[in-house]
């Protein structure tokens, strides 16, 4: 069997093998582009009017705030999303509280097992239990990585003429329904391939250690991925106030120190063990987030390690590959403008199944058909 054979075997039966999931990863996937616009849209609580002449709340009056309305229950963290935008206090619980960051009121309860919560499983296990799914979805994942390989080497033309580059990279649309179908697999899987092919890799990247090892190793020029280590609170200490103060401190001094200018957005976590340190992330409206440990006795800096901890720019190549991964997945790195194309290729991405299975149908069909017998004519 030659190369060619091998190659068009493999696209055929790893594409029906891997079909059905991948149609429904992608359909997810093009829901979840846009899940932060949508909620902006149809969620008016999630907007907050910036008073004139006001500064933000600190964090323990929003918590205090939200604990009134989740009796029994002590908030977790508290994320300052940006300008304009109420802050959302967690608990552990389903449900998050929506605070105005300047005014401490209430906008909202709601629970996060929500609509995108479900498209969100979906895209990520299928519904299926979470272990199993993620297994199911990744190894798919790894099966449509093959399958952009060997369709583009079952689209590249024998030879470069006109009428083949044409056919390459136009889609007949006054041809008959086969060819119209034909086409939209072929010149759009072609058109979509980079896109695919960079949320494939982001997708297995999150799903396949050797997969971020080996790209953190390239990235970084031969380094190892850091392990995650949280430092402790020093249990040994005596507080200088009480924890809430020193959360309110933390958040203070972050936000002036730390904080890019370009960035209001932090979240900040609340410990509730005594030798749990206080978290802080910066900048996490983007790939330029970092994360800071303090001790909850008197706030100083502790040491942690990471992908996470170094300042962005300081940062080797394998830590600001690992930090842009999850906005190289979802399309977000450049705003709208990306979005829009990541949601054109997830739902080419959705198709191809469809009109490949047509595909392979069509000529299943042809060969059932029997060839119809000549008669010919008798003369008496």
């Amino acid at each position: 069997m030659s190369l060619k054979k091998i190659n068009a075997w493999l696209h055929l039966w790893l594409g029906l093998v891997s079909g059905l999931i991948v149609f429904f990863v992608a359909i997810t996937g093009c829901i979840l582009v846009f899940e932060d616009d949508i909620k902006l849209l149809t969620r008016p609580y999630l907007h907050a009017e910036v008073p004139a002449n006001m500064p933000l709340l600190p964090p323990s009056v929003l918590a205090a705030a939200a604990e009134k309305q989740m009796p029994g229950l002590k908030a977790t963290n508290i994320r300052y999303i940006g300008p304009g935008k109420t802050a959302e206090v967690s608990f552990r619980s389903d449900s998050i509280v929506y605070v105005h960051p300047y005014t401490a009121q209430v906008t909202a309860i709601a629970d996060h097992e929500d609509f995108f919560h479900e498209i969100t499983e979906g895209h990520t296990s299928l519904w299926l239990p979470p272990k199993a799914g993620h297994m199911v979805v990744t190894y798919a994942t790894l099966i449509f990585t093959v399958l952009l390989i060997t369709g583009m080497v079952l689209w590249w033309p024998k030879k470069w003429n006109r009428h083949n580059i044409r056919n390459a990279f136009t889609i007949l649309w006054t041809g008959k329904f086969k060819r119209v179908n034909y086409d939209l697999h072929n010149v759009l899987g072609f058109y979509t391939i980079p896109v695919t092919l960079i949320i494939a890799y982001s997708g297995l990247f999150m799903g396949l250690g050797w997969v971020a090892k080996s790209a953190y190793w390239l990235a970084s020029g031969g380094k190892s991925m850091p392990t995650y280590y949280e430092p402790p609170s020093d249990t040994t200490l005596k507080a200088t106030a009480g924890v809430l103060t020193i959360v309110d401190q933390v958040w203070e001094k972050s936000i002036r120190e730390l904080s890019s200018p370009f960035s209001e957005a932090i979240i900040i976590g609340i410990p509730d063990e005594k030798n749990e340190s206080i978290y802080v992330y910066t900048n996490t409206d983007g790939p330029r987030y970092q994360v800071h440990y303090f001790d909850q006795a008197n706030g100083a800096l502790l040491k942690g390690t990471g992908t996470d901890v170094t300042p962005y720019s300081k940062a080797n190549g394998g830590d600001q590959l690992r930090r842009l991964n999850y906005s190289l997945h979802v399309g977000s790195i450049w705003g709208l403008p990306s979005k829009l194309i990541y949601f054109l290729a997830s739902f080419v991405a959705a198709s191809l199944p469809v009109t490949g299975f047509y595909i392979w149908w069509g000529k299943k069909k042809k060969k059932k058909t029997p060839p119809q017998k000549k008669t010919q004519a008798v003369t008496i």
